[in-house]
């Protein structure tokens, strides 16, 4: 059995490329190993499907920490602004939201997934499910094939892997293409979870004092060993029975991921209000204090922060939260104010890649032809979406980095192997 083009992986990117690659008149067969295409699509957003986001793609790129600045080649060729049209083209109506993401105006991921199946039938790409691919064929320089577990061989001028990274991996992300790549000869940079939750072994965790609190609008940091802050991100957040999760922290998880192999533990910084200065909080403070002065302080103070977590600091400032406000030693408030301000902990890691949303590294991008997402390992070898060492921010991002690529590798494997 021959084709134009194999892609294996029926997640976005490989959706995206089987459909690039059959509208350029290839002959493509898309192989998937799980019984559905699209499952990660349908499990993303919440079950909505962020699809892409609409902010300027010098933004979108800064939203991509990692090897972000690779794809902008690719968003020459296809942006996201192209994904918007891309979708509405096929009868599927996105709204934006906050933050710049766009969602199908139906809230329902299927509508996005059922579009783009239909789309490839329309196309008529071959379609496979239920089917694991077990190696790649490399003959010399050239990528000839793929040879499935049932030990069929299956020949192609050119090999599209979209077979995600590791993340998720109840939607069949397990991480098969690595071994793929490296036989190909590309190297794989370290893989470990991101947008993914953060641990703590400090005692107020293990002993769940601040358990279930979610905070608006907070700041976090993640401090190098100098006590500077590497990267700050200003969201929400909420402390778990592990340790802390919500965007803040998961977006902070990268970065605590690559200081640990300078540190261990890494130091957070939590800033509750990060509108005010330090002198604005202490000035909030006192007039709460002086409004009240015969109140026991966590009345007087009770609408500062929720009272669990107003407690633990008024603890942790050696304040009795019984005092009456006008015999509160001054000393002491500075240090209540300065906590608010400049609450530190530390973290132990991540959970785990089953609990991720992303996976941080993959095959080089310095071993890919950025303007085609091509291996400059293998002649008609291409790689899209999460196998790559690309990874963005929760919001779209990541949807985006795997439609783009996808497009682009369909793109050009379509183009090689039909004329060639």
């Amino acid at each position: 059995m021959k084709f134009d083009v194999i892609v294996v992986g029926g997640g976005p990117s490989g959706l995206m490329a089987a459909i690039q690659a059959a509208k350029r008149g290839a002959a493509v067969l898309l192989i998937e190993k799980g019984q559905k295409l699209g499952r990660k699509l349908i499990l993303s957003g919440g079950g909505r499907c962020n699809v892409t986001n609409r902010r300027p793609v010098d933004e979108i790129i800064k939203h991509i920490p990692g090897n972000g600045r690779f794809l902008y080649s690719a968003f020459h060729e296809f942006n996201n602004e192209d994904i918007i049209r891309f979708f509405e083209n096929l009868g599927v109506s996105l709204k934006e939201e906050d933050h710049g993401r766009m969602f199908p105006v139906s809230n329902d991921a299927r509508s996005v997934a059922e579009a783009l199946i239909h789309r490839l039938k329309q196309l008529n790409v071959k379609i496979y499910t239920n089917t694991t691919v077990k190696k790649l064929i490399y003959e010399k320089s050239a990528t000839t094939g793929v040879i499935l577990q049932s030990g069929e061989k299956i020949s192609a001028k050119a090999v599209i892997v979209a077979v995600g990274g590791k993340a998720v991996p109840r939607t069949g992300s397990t991480g098969d293409g690595y071994a793929w790549a490296k036989d190909a000869g590309h190297t794989i940079t370290e893989l470990y979870p991101t947008e993914v939750p953060l641990i703590s072994e400090e005692t107020f965790i293990k002993q769940r004092l601040l358990q279930g609190i979610s905070l608006r609008d907070v700041s976090l940091s993640v401090l190098n060993q100098k006590k500077k802050p590497v990267i700050t991100h200003q969201m929400d957040m909420i402390f778990t029975h592990f340790g802390i999760s919500g965007p803040a922290a998961l977006r902070c998880s990268m970065f605590v991921q690559r200081e640990l192999k300078k540190q261990q533990p890494v130091m957070m910084k939590l800033d509750l209000f990060p509108e005010l200065s330090s002198a604005e909080i202490m000035q909030k403070v006192l007039s709460l204090l002086k409004n009240s002065p015969k109140k026991a302080l966590k009345n007087a103070l009770h609408s500062l922060e929720q009272e669990k977590l107003l407690l633990f600091l008024l603890a942790q400032a050696e304040l009795d939260p019984e005092q009456v406000c006008q015999q509160a030693s001054p000393k002491r408030l500075e240090v209540f104010c300065a906590l608010l301000k400049d609450f530190r902990f530390f973290v132990s890691g991540t959970l785990s890649f089953d609990k991720a949303f992303v996976t941080g590294g993959g095959v080089s991008v310095k071993e890919i032809i950025p303007q085609e997402m091509a291996s400059k390992c293998k002649d008609g070898l291409y790689f899209c979406g999460e196998i790559l060492d690309i990874n963005g921010y929760t919001g779209g991002y990541n949807i985006t980095c795997a439609l783009v690529t996808g497009y682009v590798a369909g793109e050009h494997a379509g183009e090689r192997a039909y004329t060639k």
